[in-house]
């Protein structure tokens, strides 16, 4: 289930920020991570409509973010591979960090190092956290595409139950 969806653009400006209605009733808000509240939900957008505002945002474009699966799988769009940027399996990070390469580094642990701050003080901000995946991208762009433009692929494979998200 998905309760907000954030989208931006190569330079962090937001083209999308919505709440979804939920599908189920909600049991835990987690509002003390997440800032949610009942009344955030009740009038938001049903999902099928935010799926369809994400499909046509996305369509032909690069997507660049963090740990891209969970957003696909949530929500149940796919994407072409080719055209994902996902600072979650970038081995160069991991190699950087001296980890194996099916360990997931969290983002907070890639911004702290690669960027040098912090981010998640005040809960879990959806556009803070995607405007924290384009920086990384950004730092090192040069070398992620240089990499693609050899027809080598600078990225980990996101988890096996996942692959049906990626064309």
């Amino acid at each position: 289930m998905v309760a907000r969806v954030t989208l931006t653009d190569y330079r962090g400006t937001v083209l999308l920020d919505s709440y979804v209605r939920p599908t189920q009733p909600v049991c835990d808000y987690r509002t003390a991570e997440t800032g949610l509240q009942p009344h955030h939900l009740a009038e938001a957008p049903v999902f099928i409509d935010v799926q369809r505002q994400v499909a046509s945002i996305i369509k032909d474009k690069i997507l660049v973010g963090y740990a891209l699966w969970e957003f696909l799988s949530v929500i149940n769009l796919s994407h072409p591979a080719i055209n994902t940027r996902d600072t979650a399996l970038f081995m160069s990070f991991r190699r950087t960090l001296n980890q194996k390469p099916n360990v997931v580094i969290p983002l907070q642990t890639l911004v702290k190092h690669f960027m040098g701050r912090d981010i998640g003080q005040n809960g879990d901000i959806p556009v803070e956290r995607a405007r924290a995946a384009l920086d990384l991208f950004r730092s090192c762009e040069q070398t992620w595409e240089g990499i693609i433009s050899t027809g080598a692929w600078p990225c980990a494979l996101p988890p096996v139950e996942y692959r049906n998200f990626f064309t």
